[in-house]
């Protein structure tokens, strides 16, 4: 095998464990010292979470304020929201407490509080980020994006376009993993957001950038979401599988921190612009959709995917591992009730043309030239109509 070169650069700090969130007041102390004032940036679902993060924050002599106007795939005016709340409060800490959304404006309002330009200035990385934001601690309470530990921000522009802002400056300072915070979510949430780590991981091992030091924490969190996501559903209060699939977000995370994503994500951003279906669930059926096509393309790894979502390998030649993959996937999916058919969405064959149109648009076009193989606009409506019919 040749090896590609690669680099592969530091990764946010984590901290795991159940009840972790209880610590947070000496976690915000070393990082911007003892009683600095906080911009709790949070999912507006969760005041028992709220309560218990602000509790954990006043221990420490902290004073807090909390910003809440967080929508999923939220809005560039709500970044810039976030960014006059924590001028007002004088923070000098941000702490984001929610899902990928929350995780996603948390990171980037600390990043651009300094210099006092809008959201949309930074879109598609078109100005750098200001060099010294404030110390920002991601709390994931869903596991999935892995947003708590990469260097993306993604929002909606004032062209309601799904756009994203990168950098070093949006890495959090700390990625503060508690499986205690994700019992509650709902039993559809935490399929689709398990999906989202699952597409993550496959994608970033796959992709033209995959190096094989990323491929060690991807295929691991391949199998722990394989392995987990199931039980978690079935006994929400099963911390261990909870704490798995966490970790498996947050490996992913460093996965696509590391080499990018790839056709699911810039379809699964289209089929979110388009129709406004939940990231994860967007991105796990357009893998469904691509997935027979891409591991034909590249079947050394797509077989190695398979093999850690538990495909039997021995004695078995690679093409014919990758391609029991897709059917694989395909069954997991289905085992962990994600709904397949977006008709209730409101979308159908209809909509083919839009969604090509979006997938082509050029926020999406690092996503596309990053995977392991091109698709034309022929293929990419093959793919479009895959998606819109399935049942």
């Amino acid at each position: 095998m040749s090896l590609p070169g690669f680099a592969y650069g530091p990764t946010t700090p984590v901290a795991f464990g159940a009840g972790r969130l209880g610590k947070l007041a000496g976690d915000v102390a070393r990082l911007a010292g003892d009683g600095a004032s906080v911009l709790l940036i949070a999912d507006p679902a969760l005041p028992a979470l709220v309560e218990q993060a602000t509790a954990a924050l006043a221990k420490g002599g902290s004073t807090v304020a909390l910003f809440a106007d967080i929508r999923s795939d939220p809005l560039a005016l709500q970044v810039d929201g976030a960014v006059e709340a924590a001028r007002k409060a004088g923070a000098r800490c941000v702490v984001g407490l929610g899902g990928g959304s929350t995780l996603d404006v948390a990171k980037l309002a600390a990043a651009i509080v300094p210099e006092g330009r809008e959201a949309e200035h930074y879109e598609l990385a078109k100005n750098p980020l200001p060099p010294r934001g404030l110390p920002r601690i991601c709390v994931p309470t869903t596991a999935g994006t892995g947003s708590e530990t990469t260097r993306v921000s993604v929002f909606t522009n004032d062209r309601d376009e799904k756009v994203w802002a990168w950098g070093d400056e949006l890495r959090a300072d700390l990625a503060l993993l508690d499986p205690a915070l994700t019992t509650g979510l709902p039993t559809h949430l935490t399929a689709a957001t398990g999906i989202d780590a699952l597409v993550h991981a496959i994608e970033a091992c796959t992709i033209r950038r995959a190096n094989p030091m990323n491929d060690a924490i991807c295929l691991q969190a391949i199998r722990l979401v394989a392995g987990n996501l199931e039980r978690a559903i079935r006994h929400p209060d099963d911390l261990d599988a909870r704490g798995a699939v966490q970790i498996a977000a947050a490996a992913a995370g460093i996965g696509i921190d590391n080499s990018g994503t790839g056709i699911a994500h810039a379809m699964g951003h289209a089929l979110g612009a388009v129709g406004h279906v939940h990231h994860g669930r967007a991105v796990g059926l357009c893998l469904r959709a691509a997935l027979a096509m891409n591991a034909e393309a590249a079947p050394e790894r797509h077989a190695a995917v398979a093999t850690a979502m538990g495909v039997p390998s021995e004695g078995r030649g690679m093409a014919d591992i990758a391609a029991d993959l897709a059917p694989a996937f395909d069954r997991f999916l289905r085992k962990v009730g994600l709904a397949i058919s977006l008709a209730k969405d409101g979308l159908g064959a209809g909509d083919v043309k839009r969604l090509v149109a979006v997938t082509l648009a050029a926020e999406n076009k690092p996503m596309r030239d990053a995977n392991c193989r091109a698709f034309d606009e022929a293929e990419l409506e093959r793919l479009a109509t895959e998606l819109l019919t399935a049942a």
